[in-house]
């Protein structure tokens, strides 16, 4: 059966199931609901007893470091509400007739696709063949590439929080491949972790761990944009300092009594001489508690990194103890 789309209703003669597309009208704060629902992407998620459809932002998958970092919303629970949500869950007595190469997309899953799906809008979907089965069924445009992968081990990570309603539990097959940017970051470490491996605690930690990575990120703009104005100001050449130097930079020029020794070794003679000497110039011209809190935050970062990086060695080696136990039994 394949379901058969017209302008603005999907049907199956052979079935007799026909799948409508919600009508929409008006605007949301100003914008459309077509522009509005294209930059939604749905994403439709196959779960041990059915399918979820869920809604996120589509720029997400397209961000630089999308591969490296998508993972990482899905590492705790607290943070995943604010990247992706539940629409709706139904249950499919039949999986193996859902989405089928010769039958094309159930009655039952069609309604659900076509119930969220908007002219023009985007479905991420797990598996290549479901989409290219949909776009031939429903014309429903879908993706499936590395990046939408990270999201669905995402949501096989958490499927208890995000479906609630899904009582069965996924195979331990059924969590791999795992994920790219998990396995890119526990490499960047020397940590060595095969899927099977892979734990809570793990995932948890290396988060964690990209969180402090993140410090310098979120930091770097404001940080780089003070170094143009300051080597313009007072000519001393901070553009090519590494992002921690310049940070410390700037926190003499705002505390010029209140440096350390250690901080005075990361500078010339000249370098701390024309910071302490112009530090007036600046006076009301620069944030200084927003400068002392990124500081604060990027010291902090570099102490716990070494820190984060030896407990997860220690949970990799737990982890890769208990793997090898289990396979001699």
């Amino acid at each position: 059966m394949t379901v058969k789309r017209s302008t603005s209703t999907s049907t199956s003669s052979k079935r007799g199931c026909s799948a409508t597309r919600t009508a929409t009208a008006g605007s949301i704060a100003g914008v459309d609901h077509n522009t509005y629902h294209c930059l939604i992407v749905l994403v439709l998620f196959e779960t041990p007893s059915g399918f979820a459809m869920f809604g996120m932002s589509g720029d997400r998958l397209i961000q630089p470091n999308a591969l490296q970092e998508i993972w990482a919303n899905f590492g705790v629970d607290y943070r995943v509400s604010k990247f992706i949500w539940l629409k709706e869950f139904r249950e499919i007595k039949d999986k193996s007739s859902a989405i089928n190469h010769d039958t094309g997309v159930s009655c039952d899953l069609a309604e659900m696709i076509m119930k969220w799906h908007h002219p023009g809008q985007k479905m991420a979907v797990g598996k290549p063949e479901y989409k290219e089965i949909i776009e031939r069924s429903l014309s429903v445009p879908c993706m499936f590439d590395e990046i939408v992968m990270e999201v669905m081990w995402g949501l096989k990570n958490l499927m208890h929080v995000l479906v609630p309603q899904e009582k069965m539990k996924l195979s331990k097959d059924d969590y791999l491949p795992m994920s790219q940017g998990l396995y890119m970051l526990l490499n960047r470490y020397g940590l060595d972790v095969k899927p099977e491996m892979v734990t809570d605690s793990i995932i948890k930690l290396a988060c964690f761990l990209l969180d402090c990575e993140y410090c310098d990120v979120k930091n770097s703009k404001h940080l780089r944009w003070t170094g143009e104005y300051i080597e313009k100001r007072s000519g001393i050449k901070c553009l090519d300092w590494d992002l921690m130097k310049l940070a410390t930079g700037i926190k003499i020029i705002c505390y010029p009594t209140e440096r350390s020794t250690a901080e005075e070794a990361m500078f010339t003679q000249d370098e701390l001489s024309k910071l302490v000497k112009d530090a007036h110039k600046y006076e009301g011209k620069i944030r200084k508690r927003s400068f002392m809190n990124a500081y604060s935050e990027m010291v902090e970062a570099r102490q716990l990194i070494p820190m984060v990086q030896k407990q997860l060695e220690d949970l990799v080696k737990e982890a890769k103890d208990a793997c090898e136990a289990e396979q001699s039994t």
